[in-house]
């Protein structure tokens, strides 16, 4: 853990979703009205360094979270919301789950979310969650 947490150990190297240095995102920023909403955002690199940190201490579980979570930084929260609901037991067929992770993984680059989303289609299948 010696890399965590990121803010203390490499501030130099953090920056927000829009690019933006995190050192210049302050309350002061904030009250100014210089801070959009992409400056609160974290960025997918970030959350990388995160899962390095969790893997190499032994937290595989964790770093994968954090590197499914990196991949889906630029997906729109519109987007998002709709895989979450297509993702509930139920709501989606084993095909649609298939075209949900090519369409994550074409679109987005998001390949470990599809792999994910493939594995939870085939478990759902097999534990009999899928639309009927």
């Amino acid at each position: 853990m010696n890399n965590y947490p990121l803010r203390e150990h490499a501030a130099e190297t953090l920056r927000a979703h829009s690019g933006r240095p995190l050192h210049e995102i302050s309350a002061e920023a904030v009250s100014a009205g210089e801070v959009s909403g992409a400056d609160l955002r974290t960025h997918a690199d970030t959350l990388r360094q995160q899962a390095d940190i969790a893997r190499a201490n032994d937290f595989p579980q964790l770093a994968a979270n954090l590197l499914r979570a990196a991949e889906l930084t630029d997906v729109p929260n519109e987007e998002l919301l709709r895989i979450y609901e297509t993702m509930r037991p139920e709501r989606a067929s084993y095909d649609e789950l298939m075209r949900l992770a090519d369409y994550l993984e074409a679109n987005f680059s998001a390949r470990e979310n599809a792999a994910f989303i493939r594995e939870a289609a085939a478990v759902y299948r097999e534990r009999g969650l899928l639309k009927r």
